[in-house]
């Protein structure tokens, strides 16, 4: 939905704003498209014959070089919690740019410590979830997530849905179960995919109830048929994203939960599109199916447009990352995490799990 001050208003206009972005100087799309296909790798695509050229943002619209405004119903895909250079997080993270822009974990900064902390407030009481690992982005967490998986339980085979989409990266490529999103290499990680819970679209060609959610109870045979047996880990996205918003049945991760946990493997939530009160009543996508994971990655969202994300556990598995070192240069900067302290803030504050 679009805005243009040189265009009559219509019953479809946005409602005014007082925010104004100063008049945009910098090349225009012709011009930015020209030095994409110079300068970038042609793996980067666009989106629309004529791209959008975003110059200006401010809480729920963008501006493009025109200065024409546009709700943005794709917050950066899925990545701008709480809008567009909010002001206070602007202003923290530019107290924190004043302040310091880049240590490392090797020496003490207060920022990632707090934010830590934070998140595991926001975990299920008593479920042990109170150790964080921080990273960059939603792939770097799921590498993470499944490496210790693989390291606590001495097992090699990851359970994942096809459906599902975990990232980008050689190993979270080979979790993806969306062929448009793989490209056609041998994987580091020995995975299979099970059916999802998809309703609408049953695998099965079933009807819920009457099912008794055959497409949960399936992945105990993929573990016997498929797997040596023994499993790692099973990771899942509570709602599916990119697959296209799929909401499995009630009963589904319980179900799964307790198959994999039988065969020795734990279980990972990737919350990077479905964590943070996006589902409303609760502040993790998993809460809703009644389970507790043994692992939860976040990303996106934590950092309201900064490079953030977490991979959040208990502290025995988290401990296996002490049999060899280990580093992220930038897991955990100051004034990444700066912003997800505010967003997080920002959340209760503003009450805004309550309008998701």
């Amino acid at each position: 939905m679009t805005d243009d001050s040189a265009v009559s208003r219509s019953s479809l206009s946005l409602p005014p704003c007082d925010f104004r972005p100063p008049a945009y100087s910098g090349p225009g799309p012709e011009e930015i498209l020209a030095l994409r296909e110079r300068y970038l790798s042609p793996g980067l695509f666009t989106y629309y014959r004529e791209p959008l050229c975003v110059v200006a943002g401010h809480l729920q619209y963008v501006w493009d070089h025109t200065g024409r405004r546009y709700l943005d119903a794709l917050a950066g895909i899925a990545t701008i919690t709480v809008g567009h250079c909010h002001p206070e997080v602007t202003r923290r993270a530019a107290e924190q740019l004043g302040h310091l822009v880049h240590t490392t974990t090797i020496y003490l900064h207060p920022t990632i410590a707090l934010l830590a902390r934070e998140l595991a407030r926001h975990m299920p009481a008593d479920s042990g979830l109170g150790v964080t690992y921080f990273a960059n982005s939603g792939s770097e967490a799921n590498d993470l997530a499944t490496m210790m998986a693989r390291l606590h339980t001495g097992k090699g085979h990851v359970l994942a849905l096809r459906n599902g989409y975990h990232g980008g990266t050689q190993a979270t490529m080979a979790l993806t179960a969306i062929g448009t999103w793989k490209y056609p290499i041998s994987s580091p990680l020995q995975v299979a995919h099970s059916a999802p819970g998809y309703c609408y679209r049953c695998p099965f060609g079933l009807s819920y109830p009457s099912c008794d959610v055959k497409c949960a109870r399936a992945i105990e045979e993929i573990i016997r048929y498929e797997t040596s047996g023994e499993v790692a880990c099973f990771i899942a996205e509570a709602i599916q994203g990119v697959g296209g918003v799929v909401i499995p049945p009630p009963e589904y991760f319980k179900i799964v939960y307790e198959i994999v946990r039988r065969y020795g493997g734990l279980c990972i939530a990737d919350e990077v599109q479905v964590g943070l009160g996006r589902t409303g009543k609760h502040f993790w996508g998993f809460e809703n199916w009644g389970v507790v994971p043994d692992m939860v990655t976040t990303a996106k969202g934590i950092g309201n447009g900064a490079p953030l994300a977490a991979c959040i556990t208990r502290a025995e598995i988290a401990g296996q990352m002490t049999r060899r070192l280990h580093f992220n240069t930038f897991g955990g900067n100051p004034v990444s995490v700066t912003q997800g302290l505010a967003v997080l803030d920002i959340l209760e504050r503003e009450q805004l799990q309550a309008n998701a």
